[in-house]
């Protein structure tokens, strides 16, 4: 075959062409975030319009979901990518329980930082941790070259005495910063920025550093998780649109994250980074309502429930380029699937172990209609819940029914679970039932907290 002196240099030149750049991918976990707060789900209060630019320049999921509806088993499942009940990690470390040798994620589980950083990336961890406060099972030995926040379940968002923040503490505030130091690695370190600035400071710094090769980013912010603290500068931003004093404090939390949000995608678009770089955007649970306010409408319930409002929640994606701009997608999906959309991205080697969630990325480009896999599960001590389509079967303990029925809903004819429909469909409810016990029997016992849970 004779090759012509165009196709020769064609293919000279392609040999020689640097390989295409592995993207980045950033994950920005808000904590305590209701269903309902962001412009982009209909909060008509308070601006978050660079949050919500992650769904026009993106996808919004409507019905994303977590696996557990609380922080540390939320985060458990999407860092490995599987239900935290296969392994145990059931139940929330709360305060000096951090703190016991064996209680956080097993060593013998992959994490996301893990999975990249095989894959040649550098990986950061800037914020909140939660999944173990002893010195094994510290970010740096999870799968993060870089660290920078706190391990427990909460902090003080400045320490005593609070210049310059508007407080709203309960008489029985939990010690947050008891034995919980801000930490730079393993080094203690005194941060007497506000939390949520300081937290866009070091995750755009981390950017900086990082901007010529591949790297993960995972920005947990503690906002806008208790205690309500802000600045008496966005407070006021409020004053004459939201009359609630308690209201207007969430706000005041709420509005630094999407700054910082904002801070993180302008320095992609700085160092033209936008088109190489998957930005996923979640909560790790439903708001707690009378606390914060956080709002979860139009779901039933909150954090601590499996009620919608307790784990559907805001749920983001943009890659420019690769994901198509301003999709709404209706199909269920859930924060396990982050790990092995990431992988995806990344050409990563999935860790032995099977994952539960799944890529996607089929899904978000329009490659496919659906995800391959019907179901997803919950558990949490004796509640439980399943959903199938648009059917969703829910046993939720609540003060006064120690003991309750499984409850049936068609959540695309009733998202807020207003109308059970056990009674009219019992073939349905059984066939559910029976699926929950497969899936369940798959579980294994919790590894601390309560001993005793359903099934």
């Amino acid at each position: 075959m004779v090759i012509s002196r165009r196709q020769f240099l064609a293919a000279a030149g392609a040999a020689l062409a640097p390989p295409a750049r592995k993207p980045n991918i950033i994950f920005i976990v808000a904590d305590d975030l209701g269903y309902g707060e962001l412009g982009c789900q209909g909060n008509p209060e308070i601006d978050t319009p660079h949050i919500d630019s992650i769904a026009r320049n993106g996808v919004r999921f409507t019905q994303g979901y977590v696996t557990a509806p609380v922080c540390c088993p939320s985060r458990a499942g999407f860092m490995t990518g599987r239900y935290q009940t296969r392994f145990g990690h059931e139940f929330n470390l709360i305060g000096r329980e951090n703190l016991k040798p064996d209680a956080g994620l097993p060593l013998d589980e992959v994490t996301l930082g893990d999975c990249l950083k095989r894959a040649g990336y550098a990986t950061g961890l800037i914020g909140k941790w939660h999944l173990g406060g002893s010195s094994r099972y510290h970010p740096l030995r999870r799968g993060f070259d870089e660290f920078y926040g706190f391990l427990h379940e909460g902090h003080f968002y400045i320490p005593p005495p609070y210049r310059g923040l508007i407080t709203r503490l309960r008489v029985n505030e939990p010690p947050y910063d008891d034995a919980n130091p801000i930490l730079r690695g393993e080094k203690p370190v005194e941060e007497r920025e506000y939390l949520t600035d300081a937290f866009t400071r070091e995750a755009v710094a981390f950017i900086d550093r990082h901007k010529e090769r591949p790297f993960f980013l995972y920005l947990a912010y503690n906002a806008v998780h208790s205690p309500m603290q802000a600045k008496v500068s966005d407070v006021r931003r409020f004053q004459d649109s939201i009359h609630d004093e308690q209201r207007r404090v969430f706000a005041g939390m709420l509005a630094p994250m999407d700054a910082g949000v904002g801070a993180v995608l302008d320095r992609l678009r700085k160092y033209n980074l936008d088109r190489d770089t998957l930005v996923l955007f979640i909560s790790d649970n439903g708001g707690p309502t009378a606390e914060l306010t956080s709002s979860n409408k139009p779901l039933r319930g909150g954090k601590g429930q499996l009620w919608e409002g307790g784990i559907r929640v805001p749920f983001l994606a943009q890659w420019p380029g690769t994901i198509p701009a301003g999709q709404v997608i209706e199909h269920p999906v859930c924060a396990m699937d982050v790990f092995p959309t990431a992988a995806a991205a990344a050409g990563a080697e999935l860790p032995g172990k099977p994952l539960d969630g799944v890529n996607l990325l089929p899904l978000a480009t329009g490659r496919s209609a659906k995800l391959p896999r019907e179901s997803l599960y919950w558990r949490y001590g004796m509640n439980v819940a399943l959903r199938k389509g648009e059917w969703k079967i829910v046993r939720q303990r609540e003060p006064g029914r120690e003991d309750p029925p499984f409850c049936l809903f068609n959540l695309g004819e009733d998202a807020g679970e207003t109308k059970d429909l056990a009674a009219a469909k019992p073939d349905l409810l059984r066939s559910l039932q029976a699926e929950l016990r497969a899936l369940n029997a798959q579980m294994m016992k919790p590894l601390w907290g309560p001993s005793q849970v359903w099934g």
